[in-house]
């Protein structure tokens, strides 16, 4: 089946933020489009409310006075369901209660014709549990759109246990032909986006309720060394803590209360406490009138160490030597394969995170993942109580002398970066080893879905196929509550790429 012709009358039920958003997008992209709510009067004021964003898409030349006219014809509200009986494609946005959204596709298969393409926009239900009340469930699909929907371009379509691949096909196409980029992915918790984007809010939470390092702090390093648009607590208190904690709660219960879903004690607290963001004036952060956001640690400045001893190229970190002889530091070369560590002048270590702790050696300073070494604006290093205060200044003049701003945090095994980026590519390969999505469309609904600077998959490539792997195997064995235990997917793609290099595993 191809995409939905235009002159196909589009139904939205239900006239939320959502709702209203999904209905202007079919409605700039040519479809006669119907409105429903069951609370009467809504319909009409959700209309007048996509006649005004009608109006300013004209003001700001994106929409011509002609095609505003012509939309604005093509909306009409419905007061009555069986307004409905003509529609090519319903798609609802109500209430995310399964009972709720069951009752009316019980109601709509009365009234719409038997091809007529059936859709929820949930975003933690089950589409299979919700197309199971329907005498026809092969018809049923999820059509998952990111808020705002009229910007953000990502729509997952989710296939249910029994939808038919003809009106997946179809509800694809539609997307498509919407201007959006759809993705395909089959029915499970949280589908693509909301599963596999779970470490980001984790992992910074897990480093914040180990005393690792204050939010501030640690949504400095996502953003400035991780390459993250937005840091995990600045992001939810933008979302709501209540409602990130919901899908996080969600996830976790659909997959059995799975110990890699396990939701944040911190977070509960907040949200138990009514801090819930930007909506409440306080989160994480205060976001009243008048306050102070708090500055990220960053420690003071330190002479550079007088050369490095690198051993081997660093591997994902190789960059930095090219940067420390820039600086003008000289850098002593020592043959060893793999090598990931410095040494400095004071003998202790330099080492990129890989899920060890720092107490756990002589005297070892850790330093974080970055995105780009080069474009990194700061970087995390950790130590233990036992690290030389000589070797910690040392490793934080050498960054500085790179014009990198540091911040020392505990000593977190795998740091903020690192763990965050080897939780999300070990949930990526799990996914596709699954037949949840394919590489391809995961990647792509990361990027486009919740703005990551790259995809799993992209990261995978780049660090190296067996990163991940050895970095949460060495976490799992520092916290064997099965949180960090590596997938049996990325276990056997770090393995094979063992093989095919011709390396001992």
């Amino acid at each position: 089946m191809t995409a939905l012709d235009l002159s196909s009358p589009v139904a939205v039920v239900g006239t939320g933020t959502m709702g209203q958003g999904i209905a202007q997008v079919a409605l700039v992209a040519g479809h006669p489009v119907r409105l429903y709510d069951t609370i009467p009067g809504r319909a009409r004021e959700a209309a007048d409310t996509i006649g005004a964003r009608l109006d300013r898409l004209v003001e700001k030349d994106r929409l011509t006075g002609a095609d505003r006219d012509a939309a604005r014809a093509r909306l009409l509200p419905a007061e009555d369901l069986s307004e409905l009986a003509d529609c090519a494609l319903v798609v609802e946005a109500v209430l995310e209660r399964l009972d709720v959204k069951q009752d009316l596709f019980r109601g709509l298969e009365d009234i719409v014709a038997s091809d007529c393409l059936l859709a929820t926009n949930t975003s933690s239900l089950s589409v299979t549990a919700i197309g199971g009340a329907l005498r026809s469930p092969g018809r049923f699909v999820g059509l998952h759109f990111f808020n705002p929907a009229p910007l953000l371009p990502l729509v997952e379509v989710v296939s249910g246990f029994a939808t038919d691949v003809t009106y997946a096909t179809r509800a694809y196409e539609t997307a498509r032909a919407w201007g959006k980029t759809p993705v395909a992915c089959a029915d499970t918790p949280g589908f693509i986006v909301n599963r596999i984007a779970r470490p980001f809010y984790a992992e910074a939470f897990a480093v914040y309720e180990a005393q690792g390092a204050d939010p501030a702090t640690i949504d400095a390093v996502l953003r400035e060394s991780g390459g993250f648009r937005m840091g995990a607590f600045e992001l939810t208190d933008l979302i709501g803590q209540d409602v990130n904690e919901s899908v996080t709660r969600s996830v976790w219960q659909s997959f059995f209360q799975d110990v890699r879903f396990t939701p944040s004690l911190a977070q509960r607290r907040l949200v138990e406490s009514g801090r819930l963001g930007r909506k409440t004036g306080h989160g994480w952060y205060d976001h009243r009138d008048g306050a102070e956001r708090p500055e990220p640690d960053t420690a003071e400045q330190r002479q550079p160490p007088a050369y490095v001893v690198a051993e081997g190229d660093l591997g994902p970190a190789g960059d930095l030597l090219a940067l420390i002889r820039e600086a003008g530091i000289p850098v002593r070369d020592e043959d060893e394969d793999n090598g990931t560590r410095m040494v400095l002048p004071s003998g202790g270590q330099l080492a990129l995170a890989d899920g060890q702790t720092s107490v756990e050696f002589r005297d070892v300073v850790y330093f974080d993942l970055a995105l780009d070494y080069r474009k990194a604006t700061r970087i995390a290093l950790s130590a233990s109580q036992d690290t030389s205060p000589q070797t910690l200044a040392e490793a934080v003049g050498l960054f500085q002398a790179l014009g990198k701003k540091v911040s020392v945090i505990g000593d977190v095994p795998g740091m903020i970066v690192a763990r965050t980026v080897a939780r999300i590519i070990d949930l990526a390969h799990d996914a596709v080893a699954k037949g949840v999505a394919t590489e391809e469309d995961v990647d792509t609904a990361m990027r486009l879905g919740v703005n990551y600077p790259l995809g799993p998959f992209e990261w995978s490539r780049r660090l190296g196929r067996s990163w991940a792997y050895a970095l949460l195997d060495d976490l799992h064995l520092r916290d064997p509550s099965g949180r960090y235990a590596p997938s049996l997917a990325l276990y056997r793609h770090a393995h094979a790429s063992d093989k095919r290099e011709g390396t001992a595993s």
